[in-house]
């Protein structure tokens, strides 16, 4: 079973485009912000000194809109096992009318805090994300 994460944010003024909705950048800012927010919540502190994920990929769907004032909930999980230092992470916010707003799918790449060098992702980093 994949552990999911949930996380609610609420639209503000600044994050609304000319056309009076959440702008796209404003929603790749949330899914990272939604993926950092998980793995502070469910990583050890050792792993959150030594290790930092950067994004390699974003794929995304935008399903709906959102306004100033409109919460949205954020669902991510990891639905499989990594490859080697990469996974895919899987992101879904839905609206209070509870229709999908925006789905993505992001690859991470886990990299050494000190060096920024690449590492495989170990099974112990991997396991708070899938089980």
């Amino acid at each position: 079973m994949t552990a999911r994460f949930t996380l609610a944010i609420t639209a503000s003024a600044d994050d609304i485009d000319e056309l009076g909705h959440v702008n796209n950048a404003v929603w790749v800012r949330w899914i990272q912000d939604i993926a950092v927010a998980h793995w502070q919540a469910v990583a050890p502190p050792e792993h959150r000194d030594a290790m930092v994920w950067v994004v390699t990929r974003h794929a995304i769907d935008y399903r709906g809109n959102v306004t100033a004032g409109e919460t949205v909930t954020g669902e991510t999980w990891v639905p499989e096992p990594p490859k080697g230092a990469r996974f895919d992470r899987h992101v879904r916010f839905t609206g209070a009318d509870g229709k999908v707003k925006v789905e993505a799918v992001t690859t991470w790449a886990l990299l050494e805090r000190s060096t920024g060098r690449l590492l495989r992702v170990r099974p112990e980093v991997a396991a708070p994300f899938l089980t």
